[in-house]
Order: C-alpha cells, then sequence, then structure tokens
C-alpha cells in the first residue's frame, strides 16, 4: 500500500507496516486515497458493490471500510493476542480523539473519517461496537450457541450494515432490522464457509449446542471426519443462515434504487456461499466452498440488470430518509 507520509511514529507498534500511523499527518485528499486503496485492492466484492452509489458517497463509503478493515487486521494479523488486544485498545482511543479531538488524528483511517463523521452525522457507537467484537475474538474463540453468534454479529457485523445505512441517510428503526437479519446472515454464512480455516487458527465458530443436537464430536473438525450427522447438522446452519438473508431483503423496497442494488447484491452473495456448501453436500470438511469467479460475474450483471430495469419501472414506495 502507498505510503502517505515517510516514517512511522510509535503508536500501533507492531501492527502490519501498512497500518502504521505516519509521522505527519496526511491531507484529507493524501487520507481519502489511501482508503479507497485499501478498499477497492482488499476485497473485491465491496469495490463491486459500491459501483452502484452515487459518486459523491464513495470516499465515504471507502473510510467506513479502511477503518472496519484495519480494525479487523489489527486483532487478526499480528503476533500474538497480547499484540492484538493492545492495538485494538490503542484503535479505540484514537477513534474516540477523531470524534473529540479531530485536529490530533494522524492516521489516515481516521483524517478521512472526519468528513464522513460530519457529512453524514455518524455516531461513535456502531464504531465502538466494531472494535469490541474484534477484542471479543482475542479471548472468545468457541462459541456454545447461535445465541452466542448472534451477540457476536450483534457487535461484528450488524454496524457495517447500519453504517452503510446511515451514510445513505436512512435512520429508521425498520431499516435497521432489516440490515442485521442480512448481516448476521452474511456473519453465519462466511462462518460456515471457512470451519477448517477457523479451526487451524484455534476457533471455532460452529455452535456447540447445534453440534450436541446433532450428535457432532469436537475431535471431527479437526480430523475432518464429515458424516451424516455433520451433514445434518450443516443443513440446519445453512437453513437458518438463509432464513435470515430472506427475512432482511424487503429492505430493498424502502431505500433509493443505488442502495437497494447494493443491498441486493450482498443478499445474494451471502446465499450464493450458502449455494456453495450445498452443492458440495454440506460437507465444508473436504474443502471450502468456493463462490466461484463466474457465479460473481453473474450476480454483478445480474445487479445491473435489475438496476437498468428499476429505471424504466414505476417506483417502489420508498423509505424517508432523516
Amino acid at each position: 500500500m502507498t505510503a502517505v507520509a515517510s516514517g512511522v511514529d510509535d503508536n500501533l507498534a507492531g501492527a502490519p507496516a501498512e497500518y502504521r500511523t505516519p509521522l505527519v499527518r496526511p491531507t484529507l485528499a493524501e487520507a481519502q486515497a489511501w482508503c479507497k486503496h485499501l478498499a477497492t485492492t482488499h476485497y473485491e466484492n465491496f469495490h463491486a458493490a459500491t459501483l452502484f452509489l452515487p459518486a459523491a458517497l464513495r470516499p465515504h463509503f471507502h473510510s467506513v471500510y479502511a477503518f472496519c478493515r484495519t480494525s479487523d487486521d489489527l486483532g487478526d494479523e499480528v503476533a500474538d493476542t497480547a499484540t492484538g488486544t493492545r492495538l485494538l485498545g490503542q484503535w479505540r482511543a484514537m477513534l474516540h480523539e477523531c470524534f473529540e479531538r479531530p485536529e490530533l488524528s494522524k492516521h489516515p483511517v481516521f483524517v478521512a473519517l472526519q468528513p464522513t463523521i460530519a457529512a453524514c452525522n455518524l455516531p461513535r457507537g456502531p464504531f465502538d461496537d466494531l472494535i469490541s467484537a474484534f477484542e471479543e475474538d482475542q479471548v472468545l474463540t468457541h462459541h456454545e450457541s447461535l445465541g452466542s453468534l448472534e451477540r457476536y454479529s450483534r457487535y461484528s457485523a450488524n454496524p457495517v450494515g447500519r453504517l452503510v445505512l446511515l451514510v445513505s441517510g436512512y435512520r429508521s428503526e425498520e431499516c435497521f432490522a432489516l440490515s442485521d437479519e442480512i448481516c448476521t446472515g452474511l456473519q453465519l454464512a462466511n462462518f460456515y464457509q471457512d470451519i477448517v480455516e477457523d479451526d487451524a487458527r484455534g476457533r471455532r465458530y460452529v455452535p456447540a449446542d447445534a453440534m450436541a443436537r446433532f450428535g457432532v464430536t469436537d475431535e471431527q473438525i479437526p480430523e475432518r471426519q464429515f458424516d451424516a450427522n455433520f451433514r445434518a447438522m450443516m443443513i440446519f446452519l445453512v437453513g437458518d443462515a438463509r432464513a435470515r438473508l430472506k427475512r432482511g431483503e424487503r429492505i430493498v423496497e424502502l431505500v433509493d434504487r443505488d442502495l437497494a442494488a447494493t443491498l441486493a447484491l450482498f443478499v445474494k452473495g451471502g446465499n450464493a456461499i450458502l449455494d456453495a456448501i450445498a452443492a458440495q453436500d454440506y460437507d465444508t470438511l473436504r474443502t471450502r466452498p468456493v463462490v466461484t469467479k463466474a457465479a460473481k460475474m453473474r450476480l454483478l450483471a445480474g445487479a445491473l440488470v435489475g438496476k437498468a430495469a428499476a429505471v424504466v419501472l414505476p417506483p417502489k414506495r420508498r423509505g424517508v430518509r432523516a
């Protein structure tokens, strides 16, 4: 990633090099370019989804994404949990500084976030919640129930959807609730896609109560023992995640066309992951289910067609922006 200035200070020592704080505060243009680079190169699905949004909003989405991505990597891409916990604590202090003493911020994420916070009237809560989720990841590595996963998603995923709505000008509790369903469904789909990879990192996001219900043992995941019990459990978990996405998709009727196309793409992306799990007979222990590039292109093409159709059809009733 292109540096915004030469040299770094001692803040965030031990973080991946690209996330260290520069010695000199970057200009707003430099900070926004840094965030855009991170958003458009780190996660292609996010970049594709933002193509549907008005150009004027994209810098705001880039800065929000850069905060989320950096927060996640400060907890995950470091030497040990002690380092991750320390870095996340420093990151939270920098977040609070951004809201309370913005002129002191030097990290490009917080320099770029300042006009986003001001223009969109963003509260600090969703940002704090995300950091709390990544802090919890340092100590809570095995989840005992679907309720535990729902609570985790309340902090790790749902704030992202709420920030998307807030940046787009929506503040209704109905939209927030529907967005929460989509974000939790997406979070669960990603967990069920990455069971073996998470196990290798010492984490288990398969809920213990579901394992007990279907007779799946703790040894089956590390030993990759797929059987009828594991398959039945995965059918149940995939169905639960799919139902959440289904309940949330009504949000496209309450927002404008650009945002509706973006949110519909995220719903379809979550269902595509669940379809990939089903396509290999729910055996997520043999190999990681993936959504092929061809499937991603079909999703993107379908979203483009849907947006084009919306332009010529009578508008649906939309939710009122705040």
